[in-house]
């Protein structure tokens, strides 16, 4: 399997690599400019209750952009992450299977003593670095910009939700990886992921804007994804951390009992 392992790594390397790199440059932008949000914070609080308060709650805008953790919260983790962990997740999770089998290769990796199960575990585990790789750069860009420019960013702070957020991306890794599994259709899967972390993304956003329908918040992915109180209080949440998980093993769990008995000829 490490031989499969290490063909999975490389085959997402370039994937990986400019994502990592669109990160470390997004997250050194914001963390030049976050000294003029923390010297100016009455102006900047000032002009942004200019904007309906609704419209600032659906994006995930609450507090003020001074302290880190909402700084970190609204433009990486509301902004940044889902998107880069969606392309990564739907990049890594729906070639394994799928897109192997469109292009032939998953045939001439089954026809060797490799079985099903540990090609499918390799291409997982592949996923669990990819993502893991992803967040590193994700805080590392912005932490490091950040000490450059004297912000009080928290090292131990970023890194947990750092983890958080590898957790958020590896469920997504792991449903996108099920759905290619079961349908042999890379289109169809990335397409239904994608449709699935939008349709979450607003059932977010409408549950903030409406108390009446704040059960909304509880079926979305987002609504365990939150960094702010991590950074700024130092309180871990290991209960959303753990949703992750358990979505992230059940899906990977299914996806390799689904593989291993899956008439690819269908």
């Amino acid at each position: 399997m490490s031989a499969a392992f290490r063909l999975e790594v490389r085959r997402s390397r370039s994937l990986i690599l400019w994502l990592a790199i669109i990160a470390l440059a997004y997250g050194t932008f914001l963390a030049v400019f976050y000294p003029v949000f923390r010297d100016n914070y009455k102006l900047v609080d000032q002009y942004l209750s200019l904007f309906p308060k609704e419209l600032m709650t659906a994006f995930g805008m609450e507090g003020s952009l001074a302290d880190p953790g909402v700084f970190f919260s609204t433009y990486i983790g509301g902004m940044l992450w889902p998107i880069l962990a969606a392309i990564a997740g739907i990049g890594m999770a729906t070639r394994p299977s799928a897109g192997d089998l469109d292009r032939g290769f998953l045939e001439l990796a089954l026809s060797t003593p490799l079985s099903r199960v540990r090609y499918m575990a390799a291409a997982i585990g592949g996923q669990i670095v990819g993502m893991a790789v992803l967040a590193a750069a994700t805080v590392a860009g912005i932490y490091a910009a950040g000490r450059i420019v004297a912000a009080p960013f928290d090292l131990v702070g970023f890194g947990l939700a750092g983890a958080v957020a590898w957790a958020f991306g590896c469920a997504i890794a792991a449903v996108g990886t099920l759905l290619s599994v079961a349908t042999l259709n890379r289109g169809l899967s990335a397409g239904a992921t994608a449709g699935v972390l939008i349709a979450m993304y607003l059932a977010a956003a409408i549950a903030r804007i409406q108390p009446d329908l704040a059960w909304l918040g509880d079926l979305s992915a987002f609504r365990y994804f939150q960094a702010t109180p991590i950074i700024d209080e130092g309180r871990f949440p290991w209960g959303d951390f753990s949703v992750f998980g358990v979505v992230a093993v059940a899906a990977w769990a299914l996806s390799l009992w689904t593989f291993r008995r899956r008439d690819l000829a269908a």
